[in-house]
């Protein structure tokens, strides 16, 4: 049975919450609970949250989900059977959308990323009874690039990191060459067409974009050109503008345990990144798990179910043993 409730959610301050809208499913155990709030506003724009939990009053700790698109698409919601899980392990699920790229520039996702996490800190306490010292955070693919961005740019870091076919270089071959990749050839558009698609205002959820970001996507990999579209650099010319943003770049002895896991046959998003992610984790000294899933494309098509299920089931404990340290 769905029920469905609205309150008023006023937040003082700087970042601001509008009423949310929650909803409340029966599952087979217990009762799970979905609130949307509205974390910041950029100018006339509401940045919002979907804050998924067991519906109870009990504090728990957060995950802080980041869905992927490249960072051109996509949208807090759904959040997958992964994301359920995690919620019936008892964790809140925090799903947070972020403005999107070509029409908001790179710096200003990562501060979109940087407030997510101080809103969920400084009010989740009282709007949701989260545990503001037991914060992690889950991304794929675009999602994983900021999760573990997030290690080093948000302050205080999260405690624990889980990247799927993630990646911590934004100015690599494979980002910054033309892909030949059939994954990116589906869409053949002029530039002119393509750039209709994405010239619009701001906007912080895929769903309110007049265009289609999935075009101007491929048309970003065909010509070689997302690094520059997403950030206004160019990552031969001007490679320096790119590192404050770059995982691979940043990890230091304070960055946060880290599970990654990837597909050796991604064509997206190159298996090479989670090695590239795991050899600094590994020289700086930082705790880490990287699993490999043979054969797998983005998204582990391809992969043996089986070892996909064993990745998430040990990525949870992961999660979960460093979420409940003192």
């Amino acid at each position: 049975m769905l029920m469905t409730r609205s309150a008023g959610c006023l937040i003082a301050g700087l970042v601001l919450a509008s009423s949310c809208e929650v909803k409340t499913a029966e599952t087979a155990d217990s009762a799970v609970s979905v609130s949307t709030f509205t974390y910041k506003r950029a100018g006339g724009l509401e940045i919002k949250a979907d804050v998924h939990r067991l519906d109870d009053k009990e504090v728990r700790s957060v995950v802080v989900w980041i869905h992927g698109g490249a960072l051109i698409m996509g949208g807090r919601n759904p959040i997958g059977r992964y994301g359920k899980r995690l919620v019936e392990e008892g964790l809140i699920v925090v799903s947070i959308d972020y403005r999107l790229a070509p029409e908001t520039r790179l710096p200003f996702i990562i501060e979109d990323l940087e407030d997510a996490f101080k809103w969920v800190r400084t009010k989740g306490p009282d709007l949701f009874q989260a545990d503001p010292d037991r914060i992690g955070v889950w991304g794929g693919s675009a999602g994983g690039y900021l999760a573990l961005t997030s290690g080093f740019r948000v302050q205080p870091p999260p405690r624990v990191l889980v990247s799927m076919f993630g990646y911590g270089d934004l100015i690599g071959d494979w980002y910054s060459k033309p892909s030949q990749h059939a994954r990116h050839q589906q869409i053949k558009m002029t530039e002119s067409e393509a750039r209709l698609q994405v010239h619009g205002p701001p906007i912080a959820n895929a769903a309110d974009r007049d265009g289609n970001g999935g075009a101007f996507y491929q048309f970003c990999r065909q010509h070689g050109i997302w690094p520059s579209e997403v950030s206004g650099w160019d990552p031969n010319d001007e490679p320096e503008k790119f590192h404050p943003y770059m995982a691979v770049k940043n990890v230091s002895g304070n960055y946060p345990p880290t599970f990654l896991i990837h597909g050796t046959d991604d064509t997206d998003v190159p298996y090479e990144q989670s090695v590239m992610m795991a050899e600094q984790l590994k020289k700086h000294g930082i705790e880490h798990r990287f699993v490999t899933i043979p054969n797998a494309e983005h998204g582990f098509g391809g992969g043996d179910p089986a070892l996909v299920e064993e990745a998430i089931r040990a990525s949870i404990a992961f999660t979960k043993a460093h979420l409940s340290r003192d």
